[in-house]
């Protein structure tokens, strides 16, 4: 694990349907989110799991992030997944039906309205791709 260190101690935060955990982030329509080990989300970040949200291991989400199964607005619905090891930018909206691939960057401020392959680095609104990582 790439992180190790870093998440040493790491352990399950509490999570309360509408409440924010001890990190300042919240899910609604919890019995619909699952999250991964050594995962890291950051403070004010909002999640509706109402038609499941998937969050895998390793997974960074900067501060103040939304991520979306379901859309009032246009009425759109479907399970958002976040690949192993994916990050997503501070400020960015993820919205219903998605998945972001393995090891992929979503630069902040970015809307993400479709699939993001693995190993890729996206951003813009919407996001798009803007170039493989070869690393």
């Amino acid at each position: 694990m790439k992180n190790q260190n870093r998440f040493k101690n790491w352990q399950y935060p509490e999570i309360e349907e509408g409440k924010l955990t001890k990190y300042n982030w919240l899910v609604q329509n919890k019995d619909g989110f699952k999250l991964g080990f050594a995962t890291d989300i950051g403070a004010f970040s909002y999640i509706n799991a109402k038609y499941g949200v998937a969050i895998e291991d390793e997974v960074q989400i900067g501060s103040h992030c939304s991520i979306y199964s379901v859309s009032t607005i246009d009425n759109k619905q479907g399970k958002v997944t976040l690949k192993k090891n994916c990050k997503i930018g501070s400020h960015s909206t993820v919205l219903p039906g998605v998945t972001i691939g393995e090891n992929s960057i979503i630069g902040a401020h970015s809307l993400v309205i479709s699939d993001i392959p693995s190993n890729v680095i996206a951003f813009g609104v919407p996001a798009k791709v803007i170039r493989e990582i070869n690393e």
